[in-house]
């Protein structure tokens, strides 16, 4: 069984899901050592040992010196530093993933957290196959793909994301100017109280979660 899907009864518990960008990066350590004649462990040693002292020169020296791709020498160098093993592991995501939630609403956003918790039971109550999968800044919820997103934008404002492409939609819906940048969420309505969860911004993350069947 493959270690992106080992998890713990305590980590199936958990209200959030691995985000996909995990298992891309546990493919990427299992596959080190056959690609690289390291794994990931001896590659840390290495740039820590040989490699120059900050994070960027680390990662340009691990391109230059070593032909790593930018992605192998930006994980190596950031995990170098200390940083980036959320993502090593499901257990280890999870539990970032759930601090991240409580840090994007802390101090002077702490008040927008039962507007968090209403959007975020809105999103499951859709269908079962919904996902959210916490970043550092939002949380996006996934069927197949993102189809939406929730952001605390500002102190007093949430910002809930469509995946809509470049459907007509009214004024309410603000346009991200993501479907010029080929980005999933396309439109965002502003949550300011609880009136603004209304049955208009249920219908549209209604159809941003069939759009995505």
């Amino acid at each position: 069984m493959s270690s992106a899907i080992k998890m713990s009864s305590a980590v199936k518990a958990n209200c959030y899901s691995v985000h996909p960008g995990v298992a891309m990066v546990q493919k990427w350590i299992d596959e080190l050592p056959q690609k690289t004649g390291r794994s990931l462990q001896q590659w840390i040693a290495l740039t820590k040992h040989d490699g120059p002292p900050t994070e960027k020169e680390r990662r340009e020296w691990l391109k230059k010196q070593h032909k790593l791709g930018t992605n192998a020498a930006s994980w190596i160098a950031e995990r170098a530093d200390g940083k980036g093993t959320e993502e090593d592991s499901p257990e280890a995501y999870l539990k970032a993933a759930a601090e991240w939630v409580e840090a994007q609403y802390s101090g002077p956003r702490a008040t927008l957290r039962p507007l968090y918790d209403q959007l975020l039971k809105l999103g499951f109550s859709l269908g079962e196959d919904v996902k959210a999968c916490p970043c550092k800044t939002m949380v996006p919820l996934y069927r197949n793909h993102v189809f939406g997103q929730i952001k605390p934008s500002t102190n007093t404002r949430i910002d809930l994301g469509f995946a809509l492409g470049d459907m007509k939609t009214p004024k309410r819906l603000i346009d991200t100017g993501g479907y010029e940048k080929k980005d999933r969420i396309t439109r965002r309505i502003e949550v300011k109280s609880k009136t603004d969860i209304d049955d208009e911004l249920k219908r549209w993350l209604q159809k941003a979660y069939e759009m995505d069947e």
